[in-house]
């Protein structure tokens, strides 16, 4: 944690950018809606502040100039710590994105090996326009093969089947409201499981990024999120004579062990595969894209260079280019990358609250032997700061391996993914200087240095919360359906 006189000394280098003056939206007639004014001061107090956060130090690169989005976070994935941010948490419509917090609520419920057959209730209430992976009913699907069309499609048809797996959409909803609320994502408040726009569906760069940390602990999110290419299972072959009958290969046989055609899908994530104007990113690794009429382009990137993770989210770039959510993404990454070591975060993604529990039981009981000892315990906080948290369970990130192929229930997949690596040194700098930027009542509001994961902070906003307890109550940003996802 930064001491008084290096929070004064950073101040002399921070940059507090203002939200620069309303611009033409690619919309005829329409103008980009400007940033409230204050947000929460979750992760600390610099990220409630409207425009750019970024504290340079001494050969620190410059921010790119290309940068349109309305809102963005560049975040070191091991440590937690912010790099830079612009209104991170302004409340936007997440698009697809909001599959991350889908996945890292149900994945852990079903084993990948368990076969499902789909029936037309399953695929109920999927929205017009809505991007599929192509289920069709009365067939049986893995929930790997579902998962593959969650995250290489974007399929809502997919999610929509293991959502019925899930006891119905409904029940879905509320658990990843649930999941939300304990992660701190109090930006984020939950309507469609799978990202559609509905009225005051929301979350923010920094909420999208916590779903993106979180869910690349669990070994099969980061295998999804990595794979570039997949075969997927389709119809049953037409039946033939008994001298001409075959075995399905996948193990999942139709009448009279019909065999079973596939069809390939590729991920749409491009920084992850590429497209012919874009090459995929060197170190990608993930995460997640999505594309509505309401959210505009939404993504979430994760990346490794040698023993540096970074997390990248870009919300509703406006820039007139092609590929815009990935060049602008790409950008940011590139320069966190020739930012290692030079500059001071400006806040971090805060643990989940369960995290918090128990630490501040540890830190008691710990209290309470020292002066059940007859030790001077001070009862005092315990700091956050050491490494174990900075990994926040995602332990290491994922190695470079390009062209992998798995083989997985009898298909062959071409993949890239990253593999575990041994932890690095945490060499960036400690908490960011809040110095100038807002005052705050020492002891009570965050100041953007490591979270005190002691129990002694209350809820870091103190925004309202919705009648359940859960998440936050959002500004309506949208209400009309949205168009076919473009990526």
């Amino acid at each position: 944690m930064l001491s008084l006189t290096a929070c004064a000394a950073a101040a002399a280098l921070s940059l507090s950018v203002a939200a620069s003056p309303a611009l033409a939206d690619s919309g005829e007639g329409s103008a980009t809606p400007r940033p409230p004014a204050r947000t929460s001061t979750t992760g600390g107090a610099r990220l409630a502040l409207p425009g750019t956060q970024v504290a340079p130090g001494a050969g620190a690169p410059k921010l790119p100039k290309k940068l349109t989005a309305r809102s963005w976070v560049v975040a070191d994935a091991e440590s937690g710590e912010i790099l830079a941010a612009r209104n991170p948490h302004w409340k936007l419509a997440p698009a697809s994105t909001l599959k991350m917090l889908f996945a890292d609520t149900l994945l852990p419920k079903f084993s990948k090996d368990k076969v499902h057959q789909v029936t037309l209730k399953d695929l109920d209430g999927i929205g017009e326009g809505s991007s599929l992976v192509g289920i069709k009913e009365d067939l049986p699907y893995s929930v790997h093969d579902l998962w593959l069309g969650v995250f290489l499609r974007s399929g809502n048809d997919a999610v929509h089947v293991l959502s019925a797996m899930n006891n119905g959409v409904a029940q879905t909803v509320r658990d990843m409201r649930a999941r939300a609320h304990e992660l701190q994502a109090n930006d984020t408040h939950v309507v469609t499981p799978d990202g559609y726009d509905a009225k005051g569906q929301v979350s923010s760069a920094y909420d999208l990024t916590l779903f993106a940390r979180d869910g690349l602990k669990n070994p099969d999110f980061r295998e999804y999120c990595s794979t570039a290419e997949a075969q997927f299972p389709g119809e049953f072959a037409k039946k033939k004579k008994d001298k001409d009958k075959k075995k399905a290969t996948d193990g999942q046989a139709g009448p009279e062990e019909r065999p079973r055609e596939h069809f390939g899908i590729q991920n749409t994530n491009r920084l992850l595969t590429g497209t012919y104007d874009l090459k995929p990113y060197q170190g990608i690794a993930g995460v997640k894209n999505g594309n509505t009429t309401n959210a505009g382009a939404t993504y979430t990137a994760y990346a490794q260079r040698g023993d540096r993770k970074l997390l990248v989210t870009v919300m509703h770039p406006d820039y007139d280019e092609t590929q815009a959510v990935y060049r602008e993404a790409a950008r940011l990454l590139d320069w966190g990358f020739a930012a290692d070591g030079k500059v001071t975060p400006v806040g971090e993604l805060v643990p989940p609250r369960s995290v918090v529990a128990e630490r501040a039981k540890a830190s008691k009981e710990a209290t309470d032997a020292k002066q059940a000892a007859g030790g001077k315990g001070n009862g005092g906080p315990t700091s956050a700061a050491g490494a174990d948290e900075g990994s926040g369970g995602l332990g290491t990130a994922l190695a470079v391996s390009g062209g992998v192929l798995v083989v997985l229930a009898g298909v062959v997949l071409v993949v890239r993914r990253r593999r575990p690596l041994p932890a690095g040194p945490d060499t960036t700098a400690t908490g960011p200087d809040t110095t100038g930027t807002v005052a705050e009542a020492a002891g009570t509001v965050p100041d953007g240095t490591r979270t005190d994961l002691d129990g002694t902070r209350t809820d870091p906003d103190g925004t309202r919360t919705d009648s359940d307890g859960i998440g936050t109550t959002p500004d309506a940003t949208g209400t009309g359906p949205d168009n076919p996802h473009r990526d």
